[in-house]
C-alpha cells in the first residue's frame, strides 16, 4: 500500500502566495509607522511645549495624522490580503478533505463515523481559517513591534532599555508556556464536540422515534451530560488561556514601573528629557498591547494547530481497496459467483458472513432471505464491492471482482439500498443520478417499470416536482419506487434490490417483479426480502441464518428441505395456503 500523501499548510495556500506575503508585509509597514509615533510625541513635549512653539506642534500633529492615515491604509490592505489567503486556504482544504472522504472505503467511514467527519469539514476548518487569518496579520507584526520597541529604547537610553531586554524573555516564557499547555486540550475539546454533534444528529434524524417512545426526557438528560462534559473541558482550557492576559499585564506593568524609576532618575540627572521618558513608557505600552494581541493570536493558532492535526489524521487514511484501470471484457455467462466467502467488519469480534458458496447465471433472479441480522445486506454489499471479502473470492462475470475497473463495476451494478435515500431537488434530478444523459422517455420507462409513473403523473409538475431533503414530502412507498426507478435509469446488468419493496403492498410488489421480468436483455436481479411471496418465483433462493447459508434452491425445494425457510413461509401463510 502506498504511503499517505502529506498535506502541509503550504499545499492549501497554493495560488495565494502573493497574498500570504503581502499581508504580513503591509502589517510590518503599519508597525513601522506606529514605532515613530512616540518619537514624534516626545519631540512635541521636549521642543514644542517646552519652547511654546505652536507652528512646530502643528507640524508634528499633521505628521501624526499622516502616520495614522498611512497606517490605516496599510492595515486595511493587510486585512484584505490575509482574508483572501485564509478563506482560499480553507476552501482548498475543505475541497481536498471532502474529495478524500469520497475515496475512503465504507469500512473506514464506518470506523470514523459521520459526525466527526462533519465536524472536521466545518468547525475544524473554520478554526484553521481564523487561526491563519490572525497569524498572517499579527504573527510578524507583534514580534516586530516588541523588538522594534526594544531597539528604539536603546536609541533613547541604554539603562532604561535594559528593562525592556529583561522583560521580553519573561513575557515570551508566559506566552509560549501557556500555548504548550493549551494546545492538546483544544484537541480534546474538538473530540468532545464530535460526540455532542453525533448525539444531536441522531436525535434530529430520529426525532419521530424519540417522540413515539416518549424518550424526550431521557435524550435531553443524555445530551445534557455530554454537553456538560464539553463545557467542563472548555472551561478548563479557558481558565488556562485566561491566565495569559493578567500574567502579561503584571509583567509589563512591573516593567513600566521600572522604566519610570530608571527614567525619573535619568531626568533628575539631566541625562534624559521628560519627553524621552514618555516615549519609553509608550514603547512599553506598545509591547503590552502587542503581547496581548499575540497571546490571543496564539490561542487561536493553538486551536488551529489542533484542528489541523485532526484534519490531517483523516487525510492520512489511504483507501484499502485498489482498483485496476482500463476496460475489461465482461462477457462471462456467470453473473455473480461466491467461492467460500467470509466477511468480518472492522473492529468486529465475529464474522458477519461465513463460507458462502453459490453461482448466479446471467438473466437469473436470485433471492436472499433470512431472519433479522442474518447477513442479507452484507451479502449484497459485497457484489458492488462496497466491502471486500475477508476470505474467499467474489466473482463478477466470471472474473475476480478485484480485477474489474471501478467505473466499469459501478456502471454494471445498480443498487437500491435498504433505506430509500433521495436528495433535495426534483424527481428528475434524482432519477438522473442513474444516467445524467437520460432522455425523458427513458425516465418515464424506468418509472413505469418501478410502478411509480402513476403517482408522478399525478403531481402538478410531473418530473419537475420538488423533492425535499431525504424525500420527506413523499410517502415511504413513493420513495422506494423512485429509488428503484433511479437504479433502472442506469440500465445495469445486475440489479440489487436490498429489501427495497418492504413499503409496497403485495399487488404493487407483484407488478414490479413482473415488470422487471419483462425487461429486454439479460439483466440479473438479486432480491433481498423478508417476504417469501416476493421470492417464490426466483430461480434460486439463498437462506441465511447467523451469517452462514442453511439452504439454497428454488421455492419448492426449500419448502421440502430447509426448516428455516419453511418456518418463515409458515409464519406468513397459513397451512392451507391462505394468507395469515
Amino acid at each position: 500500500m502506498k504511503r499517505a500523501k502529506k498535506y502541509p499548510l503550504t499545499y492549501f495556500l497554493r495560488g495565494y502566495g502573493k497574498q500570504s506575503i503581502l499581508a504580513p508585509l503591509f502589517k510590518l509597514l503599519e508597525a513601522l509607522f506606529d514605532l515613530f509615533v512616540p518619537l514624534v510625541v516626545a519631540e512635541i513635549i521636549d521642543v514644542g511645549i517646552a519652547q511654546n512653539d505652536i507652528p512646530f506642534i502643528l507640524r508634528c500633529c499633521a505628521l501624526l495624522i499622516a502616520l495614522g492615515v498611512v497606517g490605516l491604509v496599510c492595515a486595511i490592505t493587510a486585512q484584505w490580503y490575509a482574508a483572501q489567503a485564509a478563506i482560499g486556504c480553507a476552501t482548498s482544504m475543505r475541497h481536498t478533505l471532502y474529495q478524500h472522504i469520497q475515496t475512503l472505503d465504507f469500512s473506514q467511514m464506518d470506523t470514523l463515523g459521520g459526525s466527526t467527519l462533519i465536524t472536521r469539514l466545518t468547525s475544524d476548518i473554520n478554526q484553521v481559517q481564523n487561526g491563519l487569518n490572525m497569524a498572517l496579520r499579527l504573527f510578524m507584526r507583534s514580534p516586530f513591534i516588541v523588538l522594534g520597541s526594544v531597539a528604539m529604547a536603546f536609541t533613547i537610553d541604554t539603562d532604561a532599555a535594559l528593562v525592556f531586554v529583561a522583560t521580553v524573555p519573561v513575557l515570551s516564557l508566559i506566552v509560549f508556556g501557556l500555548m504548550r499547555l493549551t494546545a492538546p486540550r483544544y484537541k480534546k475539546t474538538q473530540g468532545q464536540l464530535d460526540r455532542v454533534l453525533r448525539l444531536t444528529r441522531e436525535n434530529l434524524t430520529g426525532v419521530r422515534v424519540v417522540r413515539a417512545f416518549g424518550r424526550e426526557e431521557q435524550e435531553e438528560q443524555q445530551f445534557y451530560r455530554e454537553n456538560q462534559q464539553l463545557t467542563r473541558i472548555q472551561l478548563g482550557v479557558g481558565r488556562l488561556s485566561a491566565l495569559m492576559n493578567p500574567l502579561t499585564y503584571v509583567a509589563v506593568n512591573l516593567a513600566a514601573v521600572a522604566v519610570l524609576y530608571v527614567g525619573g532618575r535619568q531626568v533628575d540627572g539631566g541625562i534624559l528629557l521628560s519627553g524621552d521618558v514618555y516615549a519609553l513608557t509608550n514603547y512599553m505600552s506598545q509591547i503590552l498591547v502587542e503581547l496581548v494581541k499575540l497571546a490571543n493570536t496564539i490561542v487561536l493558532v493553538s486551536k488551529a494547530m489542533a484542528c489541523t492535526g485532526r484534519i490531517q489524521s483523516v487525510l492520512d487514511l489511504e483507501p484499502q481497496m485498489t482498483f485496476s484501470t482500463g476496460q475489461m471484457d465482461l462477457d462471462g455467462r456467470e453473473a455473480i459467483g461466491f467461492d467460500h466467502v467470509s466477511l468480518t467488519y472492522a473492529d468486529a469480534d465475529d464474522e458477519s458472513l461465513r463460507d458462502l458458496c453459490f453461482s448466479i447465471r446471467r438473466g437469473e433472479t436470485f433471492g436472499i432471505i433470512g431472519g433479522t441480522g442474518s447477513g442479507k445486506s452484507s451479502v449484497v454489499n459485497l457484489i458492488p464491492r462496497f466491502y471486500d471479502a475477508t476470505a474467499g473470492q467474489v466473482r463478477l462475470f466470471s472474473r475476480p471482482i478485484q480485477d474489474i475497473p471501478k467505473e466499469q463495476l459501478r456502471s454494471a451494478v445498480g443498487v437500491v439500498p435498504q433505506r430509500a435515500q433521495l436528495f433535495s431537488g426534483t424527481i428528475r434530478s434524482n432519477l438522473l443520478w442513474g444516467n445524467e444523459n437520460a432522455t425523458d422517455e427513458e425516465l418515464w420507462a424506468a418509472l413505469e417499470t418501478a410502478q411509480a409513473a402513476e403517482f408522478v403523473r399525478g403531481k402538478p409538475r410531473g418530473l419537475d416536482e420538488v423533492v425535499e431533503q431525504g424525500g420527506r414530502n413523499l410517502s415511504g412507498g413513493q420513495r422506494q419506487r423512485l429509488t428503484i426507478a433511479r437504479a433502472l435509469v442506469k440500465k445495469p446488468e445486475i440489479l440489487i434490490l436490498d429489501d427495497s419493496a418492504s413499503a409496497l403492498d403485495f399487488a404493487t410488489d407483484a407488478a414490479l417483479r413482473k415488470a422487471l421480468k419483462a425487461l429486454p436483455g439479460q439483466m440479473t436481479v438479486v432480491i433481498v426480502s423478508q417476504r417469501t411471496s416476493s421470492l417464490q418465483h426466483a430461480d434460486q433462493i439463498l437462506v441465511l441464518e447467523d451469517g452462514h447459508p442453511v439452504g439454497l434452491g428454488n421455492h419448492q425445494q426449500l419448502l421440502e428441505t430447509c426448516g428455516v425457510y419453511r418456518e418463515i413461509y409458515d409464519s406468513q401463510f397459513q397451512k392451507g395456503g391462505d394468507r395469515a
